[in-house]
């Protein structure tokens, strides 16, 4: 079963180990450049990035948020689907092999090749990319040139690893939409609009929760203010550049939300002027973020949400084509 499951996959496998070679020699080429330009510029590392390297910067953090997609899409969701399209299931059940069986070898073998890959492609990304990250952590970007720190959610998941925990989640989606499918392409539709409806929740409404965050109030002063509209703070700087700011709030001199902003700054005249009446008035800006201390924590926490949900929807897989796909076929 093994071995079949093996020639099943080995087309997709050679592709993605071809692309990978190509991958881990651009960037084991560029690193080291990149890496000796850090130790000279520091945190000026950003200002001195050539095109090429912008572009590979960019290109590794779309690739690593592509790839579960990808593996959801052409390794999970036609798995089965393609077997029962094509009737080929019945065949193999009826070898002596249990449909048990012939699923948890699918789903065991073709899983862990997945997670395996976006490991690899995950841990060269973010390698190559940690001299830039450290850069911009030390307040080398002017937030003008879409550098963000790694705990950013913009870039916190083509790092470190929790593209693990997104593939093995894509991947088992991909194949529960197969089986109850039972057609590939709807399934793979299916699988590549959960999959993105998943990615976009978890930083918009989980993942600031999975760890402790930090609160402080800070004063308005000119130093401080990178945002603001005549009738609300949008953005204060913090004097952090290396963590991700989940909630701001303004407050009024008695410390409670600010329900209005003062007289002097609705009319004010200049940004000096404007500043100097919130001060004067005695508003703050409350700031919640999560530290850049926390970025660990986080992908491990987020991690295993993941890979807990894929292994139930793996649970839910061998139920599924034991109990309701095809019932009172050979078990």
């Amino acid at each position: 079963m093994i071995w079949l499951t093996w020639r099943q996959l080995r087309t997709q496998a050679t592709a993605v180990i071809a692309a990978l070679a190509a991958l881990a020699a651009l960037l084991a080429t560029t690193g080291p450049h990149l890496a000796g330009l850090h130790t000279t510029a520091g945190h000026g590392l950003v200002q001195q990035l050539s095109p090429t390297d912008t572009t590979l910067y960019f290109v590794g953090g779309v690739t690593i948020l592509l790839a579960p997609a990808l593996i959801g899409m052409f390794w999970g969701a036609p798995l089965v689907s393609r077997e029962l399209e094509t009737g080929t299931h019945s065949l193999a059940w009826n070898q002596g092999v249990t449909r048990t069986r012939w699923l948890v070898t699918k789903l065991t073998l073709t899983g862990l090749t997945a997670v395996a890959a976006t490991a690899l492609i995950s841990l060269a990304v973010t390698w190559w990319s940690s001299p830039i990250d450290q850069a911009v952590a030390a307040g080398g970007s002017d937030n003008t040139d879409n550098f963000v720190p790694r705990i950013d959610p913009a870039i916190f998941s083509a790092r470190g690893i929790v593209p693990l925990g997104y593939a093995a989640f894509a991947f088992a989606l991909g194949v529960l939409f197969g089986i109850v499918i039972r057609r590939t392409l709807p399934a793979m539709a299916a699988t590549l609009a959960t999959y993105t409806a998943a990615l976009l929740t978890m930083p918009m409404w989980i993942r600031e929760h999975l760890a402790p965050a930090t609160t402080v109030t800070v004063p308005f002063t000119h130093d401080r203010m990178a945002n603001y509209l005549l009738d609300s703070v949008s953005h204060i700087d913090i004097g952090k550049p290396d963590v991700w700011v989940t909630a701001e709030q303004t407050l009024d001199a008695t410390g409670h939300p600010a329900h209005a902003m003062p007289p002097a700054y609705t009319d004010c005249e200049s940004i000096k002027s404007c500043i100097d009446a919130l001060a004067k008035a005695g508003y703050h800006q409350r700031v919640t973020y999560q530290a850049a201390d926390n970025f660990w924590p986080l992908q491990r926490a987020e991690t295993g949400v993941f890979l807990g949900l894929a292994v139930g929807l793996g649970v839910l897989c061998v139920w599924w084509t034991r109990t309701r796909l095809l019932k009172g076929s050979v078990q």
